[in-house]
């Protein structure tokens, strides 16, 4: 039995029924990160001790049935821009240094109250801000299923570590796809709820008005249960929602005979897109075969979601990262004349060339001068891509797209010409600018044998929905099982 190529409820179940514990489940993943992540570099920080410490706790727990959570013991990794107390969070960024929370963000407070095992800290681009974990300080992540290609961004640690097998589940931020690209890019399940519906409390700030925490796992069965662990209301982030729901695990359903499906597969990019737009076409049938109504529809707004998402999420970035500045802790320039040197020095020492174009963008755009020619446009386009969106939803109970136009890039071929980075979120932007809950599900591999996904995207608030299409949909296939190097889970 190996272990690490169990879904995250399958381990849960298993540690209930003592076919094994908790602390041999976090010794197999710790043995599995031990002997890839070196090639892999998934992780910033592992915190071997501190988990094999944690499981004999948590499996005193489920002895004495204390727990009931269906992920109790199970091990959890984490993106590195979501608070862990007294646990290394560095963003991927050289300026917060060795900055060591005195706090849980809200998730974790939430995953550790469920009994799951944090196994570590996992690599990412810095401050979130890329599509190929390529824009970290401690250096890119790789594929599991190509070495020489990225693993897609910014949650690219977390795609990687779980489809190796280096983590049974993760915890990863969206503000434009990053928990959806990644995974379609390494073959594994990422889910974005609804914006609200998962506390941000102590995830580190983006975008803030995009930012969303959610799960990428094995399957949507373990995307549905973390969910349920993680969602509600939170005193401490004024934007999540008291969302009443049965439980997302316990509504999840096969049967989407009678669904309404918008189905948009117009890959942009010639050649390229051929194989994405061919797989993509091939699941819609699937869905077709299983009693959904599916027709294809246009997305007027679709050239209009890049500049949209850069726009706003860029300027909410220059006001966000505003507060790092060496004062306080993080890295310090140690060459400097004076505060306002001080500031300068250390974060152009301290920030990686992304962010930094980014903040310089942002502040731009929020420039006197230029905040009604840029920023308040692009709110006010915001807003009608939102109409547009009610409009398809007021039709179709879900949009079905791809989640890139092709599969993942070769290291540095993003980097050396931007605008291919900026585009791989053409299709996954959208459900960020509206809010709205979003899935991406392995649906085949194409004729470069590289993982592609579909993306399924929601009403706000339903997002049951999307998780039972996309839980119907691997009920019925086994692209979810198909691991790097040929064989399956």
């Amino acid at each position: 039995m190996d272990i690490t190529k169990m879904t995250a409820l399958e381990i849960g179940k298993a540690i209930k029924s003592k076919a094994f514990t908790s602390v041999e489940a976090v010794t197999a993943f710790l043995d599995k990160i031990r002997e890839t992540d070196r090639e892999l570099n998934a992780y910033i920080t592992v915190c071997a001790q501190e988990a094999i410490q944690r499981a004999k706790s948590v499996q005193e727990k489920i002895n004495k049935g204390e727990t009931t959570s269906p992920l109790a013991g199970v091990p959890v990794s984490i993106k590195d821009n979501i608070c862990t107390n007294a646990v290394k969070t560095s963003c991927a960024s050289k300026i917060l240094g060795n900055f060591t929370p005195v706090y849980n963000a809200t998730v974790m407070d939430k995953a550790e109250e469920a009994g799951l095992i944090m196994l570590g800290k996992l690599n990412m681009d810095e401050f979130a801000m890329g599509s190929t974990t390529e824009t970290s300080f401690y250096g890119p992540v790789k594929n599991p299923w190509d070495i020489s290609c990225s693993p897609g961004g910014s949650s690219g640690g977390a795609a990687a570590a779980v489809a190796a097998g280096e983590a049974a589940i993760a915890l990863g931020s969206d503000s434009d796809g990053g928990i959806r690209q990644p995974a379609a890019h390494c073959s594994v399940t990422g889910f974005k709820p609804t914006y609200g519906a998962v506390s941000r409390n102590g995830l580190s700030a983006y975008a803030s008005s995009f930012d969303q925490i959610g799960p990428i796992a094995k399957d949507v069965a373990d995307c549905a249960a973390m969910t349920d662990i993680i969602c509600g209301k939170d005193p401490l982030d004024g934007t999540s929602l008291d969302i009443k729901h049965p439980g997302y695990l316990n509504s999840l359903t096969d049967d989407v005979r009678g669904m309404r499906i918008g189905f948009y597969n117009e890959c942009l990019e010639d050649g390229a897109g051929t194989d994405v737009a061919r797989l993509i076409g091939d699941a819609s049938k699937i869905f077709e075969e299983m009693g959904s109504t599916v027709e294809e529809i246009g997305l007027p707004f679709l050239n209009y979601v890049v500049p949209v998402n850069y726009i706003i999420a860029c300027a909410q970035a220059s006001s966000n990262l505003s507060r790092f500045d060496g004062t306080k802790y993080g890295f310090r320039s140690k060459e400097y004349n004076g505060v306002n040197d001080l500031y300068s020095a250390t974060r152009g020492e301290g920030f990686g060339d992304e962010v930094k174009k980014r903040i310089i963008f942002g502040t731009f755009v929020l420039s006197s001068g230029y905040y009604d020619a840029f920023y308040n446009k692009a709110l006010r386009v915001r807003a009608l891509i939102k109409e547009q969106l009610d409009e398809i939803f007021s039709k179709y109970d879900l949009i079905i797209c791809p989640v890139t136009e092709k599969s993942a890039s070769k290291l540095g071929e993003s980097l050396r010409a931007n605008s291919k980075m900026y585009k791989e979120d053409i299709f996954t932007a959208a459900a960020n600018i509206g809010g709205l809950p979003a899935l991406s599900v392995p649906c085949g591999l194409d004729k470069r044998n590289m993982p592609v996904g579909m993306q399924l995207i929601g009403q706000r608030l339903d997002d049951v929905t999307v998780l039972s299409a996309g839980y119907a949909f691997q009920q019925r296939t086994v692209f979810h099982k198909l691991t790097a190097g040929g064989d399956s889970r």
